[in-house]
This record gives structure tokens, sequence and C-alpha cells, in this order.
């Protein structure tokens, strides 16, 4: 996809893109031990399930994507950063990751405000995760590695949780507004004629 630009029906880029993703999940797996474990020691439990809700929502926006890039992930992280930070920056709009990152973060801290890193201690666990990511980007300025390597290790290690997610976001599970539950109605058929009331 990025030194060739192949059509996304392509037979070949299905396989291609789960062999890229299942070796780098291999290399991804020690690394993100480590990481983990440094990230439980500085930060604690709260850090740990602010870099579990960024993988989950992170897999879930990009896993039938092709066409992420590492640089979405990291500017959603920094823009998250600075949404938590006690100084006010004045910033452009958020790209959408970000904002949707920022809103997945929001809704869980409402929901779960005892379990995850807040505005005190969230900003140096996303420096964390942020340098921990960009390390296992890499220099390539459009690299997906960090994305291929989360997303097949979760694919490949954490199979169930993978299909949990993909189901999540199947499509024709999100009804918009005003869209309506019922089938739509086959209309009846008529003639327009003398009698007919239609004006």
């Amino acid at each position: 996809m990025i030194r060739i630009s192949c059509p996304s029906d392509c037979a070949y880029l299905d396989t291609g893109s789960d062999y890229q993703q299942k070796r780098l999940s291999e290399q991804f797996l020690p690394v993100r031990r480590d990481f983990y474990r440094e990230l439980e020691e500085s930060g604690g439990q709260k850090a740990v399930a602010l870099f579990n809700l960024i993988e989950v929502v992170t897999f879930s926006y990009f896993e039938g994507r092709r066409d992420g890039q590492d640089a979405e992930v990291m500017t959603a992280l920094q823009a998250l950063r600075r949404t938590l930070s006690p100084l006010h920056i004045p910033a452009a709009p958020m790209p959408v990751f970000a904002e949707h990152l920022r809103k997945e973060y929001e809704t869980f801290s409402k929901q779960n405000p005892e379990q995850i890193a807040d505005s005190s201690d969230a900003p140096a666990a996303l420096d964390r995760i942020d340098r921990f990511a960009s390390t296992f980007s890499g220099n390539d300025f459009q690299s997906s590695r960090f994305l291929g390597g989360l997303i097949g290790y979760v694919k490949t290690h954490h199979p169930e949780i993978a299909d949990h997610l993909k189901k999540k976001h199947e499509p024709g599970h999100i009804i918009l507004p005003g869209q309506s539950f019922r089938p739509p109605s086959t209309p009846d058929t008529h003639t327009h004629g003398p009698g007919c009331e239609h004006h």
C-alpha cells in the first residue's frame, strides 16, 4: 500500500497484510511485555489501564483500515496529553482519531474514575506510551509498524478480544439519527387517474 498503490480488492493484499501483522506481532510481544512491566512499576494500575484503553481504541479504529499510519496514533496521544494538561494550550482542531480517542477516554474515565489515570498522572503515562509507540514505529515518515505490531499482537495472542472488538464495529450495527429500526416499506402500486387525491 505504501510502495505500490494496490486496489483495495487485490487478492494478495489481505494475505500480505495478515503476514506482516503476524510477523510484527512476534517483534511487538517482548517489547510490549517489558514496557507493560515498566509502566506498572512507574505509574501503577491506573497507568496500565490507560495503556490498555489506548490499545483497545486503537485496535478497534484501525483494524479494518489498511491506510492507517503510526503518526495518527502519536498525534492522538499528544492531543490527549494536551487535553489533560493543567495548562490550556490553544491548538488547531483535532484530527479524527485524536478526537475519537479523547471521547473514549472521557467516557471511560466518567464511568470508572477510580480505575484509570486522571489529569494528575495521565500526562506522565501518556509521555511514556508515546515514547514506546514512537520507538517501536521507527524513523520512517509513513510507518505503520506500531499499528501492524499492535493489531497483529491482539489478533494472534488475544483472538477472543479481537473477535469481540470486530463485532462491536461491524457495519450495520450503528443506528443513525432519523434511521428506523423497521425495514423499509414497499410502496403500494398506484395509478394516477381522475379519482386520485394527490396534488
